[in-house]
Order: C-alpha cells, then sequence, then structure tokens
C-alpha cells in the first residue's frame, strides 16, 4: 500500500496546529482586560464554565473570573541554598508550611490581581466562590492571601446549585474564610508532603524502587 505522501504545506499546518496546543498548555489566563472590573465587584470561582453562568446570573455589577482549581501549593524543591529534608515544610517550626505559584498560573493570578485592584479602587467589592468542600476553602484561603485580604474579613459566599436563587441567598448571607476547614486542608497535604518525601526512600531501600508511601497507602 503507497504511503500518503506529505507535502510541506501539511507538515506546516500540522506543526502550527501542535504548536498552539502545546502553547495553551503553559498557561491558564483568564483573559481580563484591565478596567473591566472598574466601578464593579469581583467573584472568583474555580471554574470557568461557572464563572459564565454566576455571571449571568448576578448581572452586569460584577465580573466573575475562574482560579481554574488551585493557584498555590507546596514548593516541589527547595530554593538554593536551602536543605530541608521535606521542601515546603519547617518540620523544626511547627511543620510551618511555605507556598508557590503553581507554574501556568502566573497569568491567572495578574490577571486576579489587575481585576482585584480595579474593583477596589472604584469601590467594588472582592468575592470568593469557590467550592464549599475544604479544597475549595484552601483555595479562597490562598486566594485570599495573594490579594492581601485578611480572611477574616472576606466576602466568602458558597452555594449547593448554580441557580438564581441560591446564588443570591448566598450574596446576602456571606461570612469569613473558614480557618478551620483551611487547616485541615493544609495538615492533610503537609502530611501527604512528610510522608511522600521521608517514607518513600525508606520503601525504596528496603522494599522495592518505585513504591510510593501516600497518605492512603501508609495509613
Amino acid at each position: 500500500m503507497a504511503k500518503k505522501k506529505t507535502t510541506k504545506k501539511s507538515a506546516k499546518k500540522t506543526t502550527k496546529k501542535t504548536t498552539k496546543k502545546a502553547s495553551g498548555r503553559k498557561s491558564f489566563g483568564s483573559n481580563y482586560k484591565k478596567g473591566d472590573a472598574q466601578g464593579k465587584s469581583l467573584v472568583i470561582v474555580e471554574s470557568p464554565a461557572k464563572a459564565r453562568t454566576i455571571n449571568k446570573h448576578l448581572g452586569n455589577d460584577y465580573v466573575v473570573l475562574a482560579s481554574v482549581g488551585h493557584v498555590r501549593d507546596l514548593p516541589s524543591k527547595n530554593p538554593k541554598g536551602v536543605k530541608d529534608p521535606v521542601p515546603g515544610v519547617k518540620i523544626e517550626k511547627r511543620f510551618q508550611p511555605s507556598y508557590e505559584i503553581l507554574k501556568g498560573k502566573e497569568q491567572v493570578m495578574k490577571d486576579l490581581k489587575a481585576a482585584a485592584k480595579d474593583a477596589l479602587s472604584s469601590g467594588g467589592e472582592i468575592w470568593f466562590a469557590t467550592d464549599l468542600d475544604r479544597e475549595g476553602e484552601a483555595i479562597a484561603w490562598h486566594l485570599a492571601q495573594e490579594l492581601k485580604i485578611d480572611s477574616k474579613d472576606a466576602k466568602r459566599v458558597i452555594f449547593p446549585a448554580i441557580t438564581k436563587t441560591e446564588i443570591d441567598k448566598a450574596f446576602h448571607n456571606p461570612h469569613p474564610i473558614d480557618e478551620d476547614r483551611v487547616n485541615a486542608q493544609q495538615a492533610r497535604r503537609i502530611l501527604d508532603r512528610i510522608v511522600g518525601y521521608q517514607v518513600s526512600p525508606l520503601l525504596w531501600k528496603k522494599v522495592a524502587r518505585g513504591l510510593s508511601a501516600g497518605r492512603v497507602q501508609s495509613v
């Protein structure tokens, strides 16, 4: 069977497609245009699809942007000159964590900071409408930290369904970020990191190379 001849034109087209697709994975920007939040309040959710739906229900006094999940995490390796046994966790300082912006989320945070600045400078407010589980609570906390908003002063809203009724009810009953739920999520994440870095190497030595001691496997 004769092989299909690849022309220069089709090869160029394929390369262009691949490059475009690959470049799309590098950043998850929300495409915020400077000034869009002037005179409005900013609402931050996790999902771009939810952002569009919620924006329709809230109307023109709000700009709804998505964080696209988590924006910060423990660093995967120590900074230059630091030799902590567990990257991102100061074990000797009562397991104090340090966080960094996730790779690929730089543009997201740049957009959110620009939108927050526009909203706050023109009398608007910042609302955190991330998911209602503890991961969502932690995302709200990380966002508030990056936007320099105290979690006690943050306007946190949750709704079990994305309907006008539930959204209106939530925005009439905001509350601070739940520090207890945030602490629970942080404890789980720190434990995962410690177990992964301290126990997995032991398994490699004593049992078999490549075994992982994640939190679930270790309990």
